[in-house]
């Protein structure tokens, strides 16, 4: 896994669960459409730079490895790795950090 460097942080996107609450297995294509339409992510690494300007992040830093994050469809550097997609993003890139990926719902 790459370590992001400076002010970036490296994002593992949210798939989805492939099935609905009550257990019926969506279809392949819907399951694609989220993943390709998704923000919400795993944050897997900070580089050592992120939400270090005091200027730029006067209440601290806006998400910490481990939390769940939204952030714009179009933002950060997609790249692919065994096993999937990554993206490294900006340290304010990041829109929001969210409880559980679930509560987001794709369009």
């Amino acid at each position: 896994m790459p370590s992001p460097t400076g002010w970036r942080i490296l994002i593992l996107p949210y798939r989805g669960v492939g099935k609905t609450s009550g257990g019926i297995a969506l279809p392949k294509e819907s399951v694609e459409q989220q993943h390709v339409s998704t923000q919400v992510g795993y944050v897997l690494k900070v580089g050592d730079l992120a939400y270090k300007d005091p200027e730029k992040f006067p209440v601290g830093p806006w998400c910490k490895e481990k939390d769940w994050v939204m952030f714009a469809r179009y933002a950060g550097s997609r790249f692919s790795i065994d096993g999937g997609e990554v993206r490294i993003l900006n340290d304010d890139e990041i829109l929001a950090r969210i409880a559980d990926p679930e509560d987001v719902k794709h369009y």
